[in-house]
């Protein structure tokens, strides 16, 4: 499964917990297990720091078993991250910290996102981050390269385990055979390659 948003489905996962620091610790499985299903395990442990200093906020502000809800959902090109909670008082990131008391935990959330706030709600308050799904996009593009090639040498009979060397003679056969039924369907190689060749450094910058 990607995390892609399609027209027919927009990833969306709710995880309702209870501030406890046993619950935390369930709540890191349900995240990693919900990357796993998304196959954005590159980003598994971002997401997994991000909810757990957003739950032990609660725990520590709110208080020992308040009810709470986190919410993880990709929009472009950032997974969000929210916990919701009932209390209204907005968490301060202090510019001198050294202890979790003091922010340390929001001084970590802001480092590692590309965003973050607070928002009101009905029930009390969301604390949010967005982190990039730039690393997870990636490793989702080598995944998918690695089963066309393992395919394809297996149509062709070459070992399944090549080295360097012959793994990249092994890309460019594919490359090749690729751009010959490109041509064959009326397509046009050079301005594919070209186009492949953008969009490949752009994601690599």
């Amino acid at each position: 499964m990607s995390f892609c948003e399609t027209r027919e489905r927009r990833l969306h996962e709710v995880l309702p917990f209870t501030a406890a620091p046993a619950q935390v610790g369930l709540l890191r499985r349900s995240v990693r297990r919900t990357m796993r299903q998304w196959g954005a395990e590159a980003i598994t442990d971002q997401a997994e720091l991000a909810v757990t200093e957003l739950a032990t906020n609660v725990l520590k502000h709110v208080g020992d078993g308040a009810p709470a809800v986190a919410v993880l959902e990709p929009r472009g090109d950032c997974l969000r991250v929210e916990v919701h909670d009932s209390s209204r008082s907005v968490p301060v990131l202090s510019e001198m910290c050294a202890e979790a008391e003091c922010g340390r935990g929001l001084h970590l959330i802001a480092a590692m996102s590309q965003d973050w706030g607070t928002l009101y709600t009905a029930d009390g308050k969301a604390v949010w981050c967005e982190l990039s799904l730039e690393p997870a996009r990636q490793g989702m593009s080598v995944q998918r390269a690695a089963m066309v090639l393992d395919e394809y040498r297996r149509v062709v009979g070459a070992d399944p385990v090549p080295a360097r060397m012959a793994a990249e003679e092994c890309v460019s056969d594919v490359i090749a055979d690729l751009l010959h039924w490109l041509v064959a369907s009326g397509g046009d190689a050079v301005e594919t390659l070209g186009r492949a060749r953008m969009h490949f450094e752009a994601e690599a910058a």
